[in-house]
């Protein structure tokens, strides 16, 4: 038995993506046998659980020992799951989850680290974890996951690269896989008409030109640069429309303040997502140029292509700005100067390229070779 092992990772739109869509895909297109394992905070335990329960029905969701630093007592409950269940792999999702994959006294049991980013960086750049002991850990465990796992998932080649620089790692076992669209992404009903009744819906013109931000403003989110950009293009040009796809933020509401008439918010579910980025030309991921964006694989990037749009994305984001320049998808920031709509013919091939380059599918082969 395989499991897919996740720890203090709550429900959302990632972890739907990422976790459940992926078990899912490993059951229906590879053909394991594998079950997700869920540690999450005692902190709307039961909530958290119920949406856990109603996306994967048989998830074993746990409660975590209280306080993140303390995540080593969870060894024990762990290793009788394992020992229930008779696991002889573990995928682990994130460092905490692939050092509790490691403590478990099972012989042979194979444990990959599914690593989707520099976490030490993150946690020290973005302030993620304030934890002193957890801080002074942090070198170490990383190092330990990426050295001492049977096998490694990396959702970038510049996640690798920083593996091999900072954790004298060889990169033997390495196979990378970016971050994949989600199920209802692939499924879209993307037509010529469908993006006209999208925009219709929501209001714009054929000659409004509509930038979109899906996503958190979270500190790695760098809004002050997005900021920047916004701003001027708004202010040049009535035609520029602005659709966030984003809770209520005080920055967000200084944009919208200034120009009401170009600048909509809505937070909606991930399953309405798609629904709202067919209305977009261009989609913003704007970011700077921190340890933490360099390595990244933001899904955001593989969502905007599918629906079809053209992505402005910072220089050194992951392996994303090379990914714009080879393909001709998208501009860096500075790139963009009053572009064109872009024209359906466009659009398409975006969607393609989505579909080529970032579905589950196409790295098939990639997940049998990880859990060989």
């Amino acid at each position: 038995m395989t499991i897919f092992l996740t720890f203090n990772d709550a429900p959302s739109g990632i972890y739907s993506s990422q976790v459940i869509d992926v078990v899912s895909f490993l059951r229906q297109s590879a053909r394991i046998q594998v079950r997700l394992i869920s540690f999450i905070s005692l902190r709307g335990f039961f909530r958290n659980r119920k949406v856990l329960k109603e996306q994967m029905p048989d998830a074993i969701v746990l409660p975590m020992y209280p306080r993140l630093n303390n995540w080593e007592k969870n060894q024990w409950l762990l290793n009788f799951i394992c020992f229930l269940l008779s696991v002889d792999k573990i995928v682990a999702r994130s460092v905490l989850a692939t050092n509790l994959a490691l403590s478990v006294k099972r012989k042979n049991t194979k444990v990959i680290y599914d690593g989707r980013g520099a976490i030490e960086a993150e946690w020290r750049e973005y302030k993620v974890v304030s934890e002193a002991r957890l801080l002074e850990q942090i070198h170490t465990l990383e190092a330990r996951a990426v050295n001492e796992s049977t096998a490694q998932l990396a959702v970038s080649n510049k996640l690798k690269e920083f593996w091999l620089s900072e954790y004298s790692y060889e990169g033997h076992t390495t196979v990378v896989i970016p971050c994949t669209i989600n199920a209802i992404f692939e499924k879209l009903n993307f037509t010529e008409q469908t993006v006209i009744d999208a925009r219709k819906k929501l209001g714009y013109l054929p000659t409004d030109i509509v930038f979109i931000y899906s996503g958190s403003v979270s500190g790695w989110q760098s809004f002050t640069l997005l900021e920047h950009f916004a701003v001027p293009l708004l202010s040049k040009d009535a035609n520029v429309k602005f659709l966030f796809l984003s809770g209520r933020d005080k920055n967000i509401k200084n944009i919208q303040d200034r120009f009401p008439n170009q600048v909509i918010v809505r937070k909606c579910s991930p399953q309405d997502v798609p629904a709202q980025l067919l209305a977009g030309d261009y989609g913003l991921l704007i970011r700077e140029e921190s340890i933490t964006n360099k390595v990244a694989s933001p899904v955001k990037f593989a969502e905007y292509l599918a629906c079809g749009l053209q992505v402005i994305v910072s220089e050194h984001t992951g392996d994303y700005s090379d990914f714009v320049r080879q393909n001709r998808c998208g501009f860096l920031p500075h790139q963009y100067i009053e572009q064109e709509i872009p024209d359906w013919d466009e659009k398409l091939r975006n969607r393609n390229l989505a579909l080529r380059y970032f579905s589950k599918i196409e790295f098939l082969e990639s997940y049998k070779v990880l859990l060989r």
